[in-house]
């Protein structure tokens, strides 16, 4: 197409009205609420059996929803128990009240108050009410958040580690594999703490194929030693880090004991499916692509952007989890706003497509923001504050880019996180 010169409110001020941005914000919006951890969880209880008393174990960046979602069910059955997430939920009262202690962990990094929220985890299990069942609530984000080292490894070395892991570009199995196999309590060890009583486990997916052994790095579903030894054979890893590895897989039981089943209450298929439903319900024709988007963060935004300037109207809708490798010194921005970036070189002049990418945890790598929004003027808006795309892609400093050319999306925490949603919109011709 031959693009049109911009006018000077297309290229300086991101439209917010109700025009396409605003249309694919919603259609996010609509895709975190049909996983929204409280609501998840509350449909889940009302099947079985949940008389009480129950005890509440709560692990992930979706801990305090699900735990909403719990008591909003159980009542005066839950005695209490132990939320562990990466913020404090504004709100206490309702934990108090019924006796959830809640505790943060360090992310995407461990800290201090990982290795401390371990402990919590261990001290609350044993001291379980004589007679309460235990409900255990699992989110993505529990691998950092809450962490038993083997013997020999501590803070310093964790930290390195999952340094290197997640600037390696490594996809989240192997990453999580890892992160096991020197872990007291992933990959079931933590079924060894477990007291005498009946169990329900309830999770949210943020893992391909939905594989419960690695959302959270599995802490109740059992890994074979030997099997985990196989996979983390075939990795390229540091000696140092190789040398951890070993230590670890030394100290694993070699046949683990079994898990209860995990019951899946919400996944990225449901959002992806909820994306396309608000697609249409606004009018918008609506494709939903099946296949996990992986891979080179970088690659996959160039070629998404392409699908949807040559594709016809409507709205694109894909997920998964992308990889970034980082430089040495890297700038800010996740991989999120890496990819986002990458199609802005794409969409550049045309001004009949835009293109979101965000984390449906409300966060993309180490900072505040969920993602980006990007059009076919990103980068000539980004050019007035002296910023290039090619340059700040190089080194991975999306981020700064993207706060200059006002395409920044930022949540806060969601309640929920099933990896990554990207929605494409090309809008008719008129």
């Amino acid at each position: 197409m031959t693009p049109r010169p911009p006018c000077a409110e297309e290229l300086w001020l991101p439209d917010r009205g109700p025009g396409p941005r605003r249309q694919l914000e919603r259609i996010y919006a609509a895709a975190l609420q049909a996983v929204d951890g409280r609501a998840a969880v509350r449909r889940a209880l009302v099947t079985g059996d949940m008389a009480g008393p129950w005890w509440v174990i709560a692990v992930g960046k979706a801990a305090a929803a699900m735990t909403l979602g719990a008591l909003d069910c159980l009542g005066s059955r839950c005695l209490g128990g132990l939320a562990i997430e990466k913020t404090l939920p504004p709100d206490l009262r309702p934990f108090v009240a019924h006796g959830v202690d809640c505790r943060i962990g360090g992310h995407p990094l461990p800290t201090g108050a990982s290795l401390a929220a371990g402990e919590h985890l261990l001290a609350a299990l044993a001291r379980t009410p004589p007679g309460a069942r235990l409900l255990f609530l699992i989110s993505g984000g529990a691998s950092s958040l809450v962490e038993v080292p083997v013997a020999g490894l501590g803070l310093a070395q964790l930290e390195r580690l999952n340094r290197w892991l997640l600037a390696s570009g490594l996809p989240i199995g192997p990453m999580n594999r890892v992160r096991t196999a020197v872990s007291r309590i992933k990959g079931g060890g933590l079924l060894a703490a477990l007291p005498p009583t009946p169990r329900r486990v309830l999770a949210i997916s943020d893992v391909p194929a939905d594989d419960p052994g690695l959302i959270g790095s599995g802490l109740l579903v059992p890994a074979s030693t030997a099997a985990l030894a196989v996979a983390l054979a075939g990795l390229d890893l540091p000696p140092w880090l190789r040398t951890w590895v070993e230590l670890g897989l030394a100290q694993r039981a070699a046949a683990p004991r079994p898990g209860p089943p995990i019951e899946l209450v919400a996944t990225l298929g449901l959002a992806k499916s909820a994306a396309a439903a608000a697609a249409r319900a606004a009018g918008l024709p609506a494709m939903v692509h099946p296949a996990l988007l992986d891979g080179d963060a970088a690659q996959r935004g160039g070629e998404l952007a392409r699908q949807v300037c040559d594709g016809v109207p409507g709205v694109q809708v894909w997920g998964g989890e992308t990889t970034v490798r980082l430089p040495p010194a890297p700038g800010r921005g996740g991989r999120n706003q890496h990819l986002a970036l990458a199609a802005a070189l794409e969409l550049a002049g045309h001004d009949d497509c835009w293109l979101l990418a965000a984390g449906t945890d409300g966060s993309d790598g180490p900072g505040e923001d969920a993602g980006a929004l990007v059009d076919g003027w990103t980068l000539a808006r980004a050019a007035r504050a002296g910023l290039t795309g090619a340059d700040c892609l190089a080194r991975a400093d999306s981020g700064r880019l993207l706060a200059a050319s006002a395409d920044l999306i930022a949540t806060g925490p969601t309640g929920t996180n099933v990896m990554d949603l990207v929605l494409g919109l090309k809008m008719p011709r008129l």
